[in-house]
């Protein structure tokens, strides 16, 4: 099974090269080749590591928990390799070329994009994939630095703009990440000698005997750290513009993948942190950063005008809910937490999706400016809706299922209080997405003239939502057995209480 690593490490970036060097429409065939065989081999991948480890190089490790992070990203990648077909498409449907040079243009932009998608792709997959606190430093600083040129890839003021701030926060939060692995090399150190390369295992192994301080202060400057990826409050403040003035893919991939694979991050520092410690630190640690955030974007959600903004926020909440999900401990709470992080990648990848269809049909971000969405755009729109009433946690969608389990195993280790602040706050933002799901659904347009020209931009804007829909379902129905144990061995190895 080693080989599946290598297999992950080599794939996508290779399919970045062949974007940039080849003719267009083989680089769109890789792309999709590349997505989808990323995701058919996860899926293999899973089949092992829910029973043990698998390692290669040396530096490439897959446990029960990398290989649920590997899954949501992979599944990303391949919805993305499809949705992008159509989102260029449909951008040549605005504007017809009137010379060789715009052609030639938007040809190199096309090829760059793809290219662009599939190392931010393999630079995700990597950071679960990589086995030590260096090397995942080093994955989530190449995620920083692709997903910013990506953020600005539409050259406009606000985009810039908006890559800068991205590149500022994000690089003073990891700054601040290195100096926390720098803390738990030096704990390390102590105890594994000089030579230790700050491998997962080893540290883990002999945690019981690493000095308390150092660890405390370690993690806490880790979660602070990447926190500023994952979207914690009060580091967050970058993410609703880099989310909204992305392209929709790179969009996609930011909400429903970056954010997760960050998240990933602490976790690996909460699982020393753990065994260091005991849980109560750790825990309470996460519990507060994730009310916090939750709080910051359940009041957010509601009183949003942009779109994309207003889903970016909602990245911002769920976030929060794992934060609190790992706060609460209990080995059903954690199964919840991971659960979570698979059902928030499909909705929220569909929603963006959904929403790119809506910008691109109505020529604004605007959330006053859409109306009767479902008559204009019946596939799109709908997709969209039923998106944002998984986010809401409705029935029978994957999320609903994932809170229950987070809400069951907070109330079944009396973390009362976290329960009332949690259900409250995911009720506060609810309402902001029901209402705006409902304005943008059903709200008729004042003039009738202004449907001409509307409709469905391209089949390929929504058959990967169709496909995203089906992943929600199956998580939330009637998850197959062997997720579930992917699952629950992968809260085993997070420490997760009974």
């Amino acid at each position: 099974m080693s080989i599946l690593l290598v297999v992950l490490f080599v794939g996508p970036i290779a399919a970045a090269l062949l974007c940039a060097l080849t003719p267009l429409p083989l680089g769109r065939a890789v792309s999709v080749i590349s997505g989808f065989g990323s995701l058919g081999t996860t899926l293999a991948l899973a089949t092992t590591t829910r029973r043990h480890a698998v390692h290669a190089l040396h530096y490439l490790q897959a446990d029960a928990l990398s290989t649920v992070f590997l899954l949501a990203t992979a599944l990303l990648y391949a919805l993305v390799s499809l949705y992008t077909i159509g989102y260029l498409r449909g951008a040549r449907l605005d504007t017809t070329p009137n010379s060789e040079t715009v052609a030639r243009h938007e040809h190199r932009y096309d090829r760059r994009l793809y290219a662009g998608i599939n190392l931010f792709a393999w630079a995700m997959l990597m950071a679960p994939l990589v086995n030590g606190f260096a090397l995942l430093w080093i994955a989530v600083e190449i995620t920083t630095v692709v997903s910013a040129l990506l953020v600005a890839f539409d050259g406009t003021n606000r985009a810039t703009e908006a890559a800068w701030k991205y590149v500022l926060i994000a690089s003073a939060g990891l700054g601040i990440a290195l100096l926390g692995t720098i803390l738990f090399y030096y704990a390390g150190a102590g105890v594994l000698g000089a030579s230790y390369d700050l491998a997962f295992d080893p540290l883990l192994a002999h945690a019981a005997s690493l000095p308390a301080n150092v660890v405390r202060l370690g993690f806490t400057l880790a979660v602070l750290g990447f926190g500023t990826k994952v979207g914690f409050f009060p580091v967050h403040t970058w993410l609703p513009d880099a989310h909204s003035e992305a392209p929709t893919p790179v969009s996609t991939l930011l909400s429903g993948s970056l954010l997760a694979v960050s998240f990933y991050a602490v976790l690996r520092y909460f699982q020393v942190a753990v065994a260091t410690l005991g849980p109560a630190f750790p825990r309470a640690v996460l519990l507060a950063f994730g009310i916090a955030s939750l709080a910051l974007a359940a009041f957010s959600v509601v009183d949003q005008r942009d779109l994309k903004r207003f889903l970016a926020y909602s990245s911002v909440e769920h976030m929060g809910i794992l934060a609190i999900g790992m706060g609460f401990g209990t080995r059903l709470a954690t199964v919840g937490v991971l659960l979570h992080v698979l059902a928030h990648a499909a909705a929220k990848g569909n929603a963006f999706m959904g929403a790119g269809a809506l910008v691109r049909t109505f020529g604004t971000k605007s959330i006053g400016t859409m109306r009767d969405t479902i008559r204009i755009l019946p596939w799109s729109a709908s997709l969209f809706l039923l998106a944002l009433l998984a986010l809401t946690a409705a029935p029978p969608f994957g999320i609903f299922r994932s809170e229950f389990y987070i809400i069951s195993g907070g109330l079944s280790a009396g973390h009362f209080v976290g329960v009332v602040a949690l259900v409250a706050l995911v009720t506060v933002a609810f309402g902001g997405l029901a209402w705006t799901a409902t304005r943008l659904a059903f709200e008729t347009r004042n003039d009738p003239s202004d449907h001409h020209g509307f409709g469905e931009p391209s089949r390929w804007l929504y058959l990967p939502p169709i496909l995203g829909m089906a992943a929600l379902l199956v998580l939330g129905v009637h998850p197959p057995a062997s997720l579930l144990d992917l699952l629950v061995k992968g809260a085993a190895e997070l420490g997760g209480g009974v």
